[in-house]
């Protein structure tokens, strides 16, 4: 085996490794990996913390300031047009640095950084303290964000409002169809940055009915997937629009 620290080569039954001193036995390495996971757990609270603060306080890098300019390299050019940062190519196209497979350019500019750093950590354990609370806020928050990502699709994920009312109405149901709407939605646009999203709505919706037999966990999988593929999207929105 190699030992993390230093890559070097030692022998199986080592538990110090001979040139830097590291431990290197199963156990420390069960406790270095614990570590890192309760340390990224940790990085994800404090995002969600921030966001909702931002939520509140109305704080944003990328609101309109007085002198019409916008944060994020965006600049009024004094004609109504804003400048991103991107080259015309002479045949009035700008690029992006994404490959357009689908047909379609991403979305203009709207004014803001969206997030794409949110976790599963800290959706299931913000939840458990505000006995469920946080968890519509993050339904709310993610489904503006994919709206922004993805404007110009055609479609639109429905907002907090009618996820919670037609949950209520359909015992749940209509929650399980949001969740394929939006895998589908998510991997339909994934061609317009230039991305590859293996999962769609499917995937999902298959999670959410057969997983629930796996000890219940198949929900929280189904919510990875969402979250993972909405990151994506949102980061290949903001890198699209020079806002990382």
């Amino acid at each position: 085996m190699f030992c993390e620290k230093c890559g070097k080569e030692i022998p199986d039954s080592t538990k110090f490794c001979p040139y830097c001193g590291a431990p290197v036995s199963k156990a420390q390495d069960f406790v270095n990996k614990a570590g890192e996971a309760f340390n990224a757990a940790e990085q994800e609270l404090g995002s969600a913390f921030d966001e909702v603060k931002q939520s509140f306080t109305g704080n944003s890098a990328n609101q309109q300031n007085a002198g019409g300019q916008y944060n994020g390299s965006y600049q009024n050019n004094g004609a109504g047009q804003y400048n991103a940062g991107y080259q015309n190519n002479g045949a009035g196209q700008y690029n992006t640095g994404y490959q357009n497979n689908g047909g379609q350019t991403p979305p203009p500019y709207r004014g803001e950084k969206l997030k794409d750093d949110r976790g599963l950590a800290s959706y299931i354990i913000l939840s458990i303290i505000t006995c469920g609370i946080y968890g519509y806020y993050f339904i709310y928050k993610m489904a503006h964000d994919v709206n922004v990502a993805c404007d110009g699709d055609g479609e639109n994920t429905s907002g907090l409002v009618a996820f919670i009312l037609l949950s209520m109405i359909t015992c749940g149901i209509y929650a399980w169809y949001w969740y394929y709407k939006l895998g589908n939605r998510l991997a339909n646009n994934a061609g317009r940055y230039g991305l590859g999203i293996q999962e769609n709505g499917t995937t999902v919706l298959m999670w959410c009915i057969f997983g629930t037999l796996i000890c219940g966990i198949g929900p929280f999988i189904a919510m990875h997937i969402l979250i993972k593929n909405s990151n994506m999207i949102c980061n290949a929105y903001n890198r699209t629009h020079g806002l990382m």
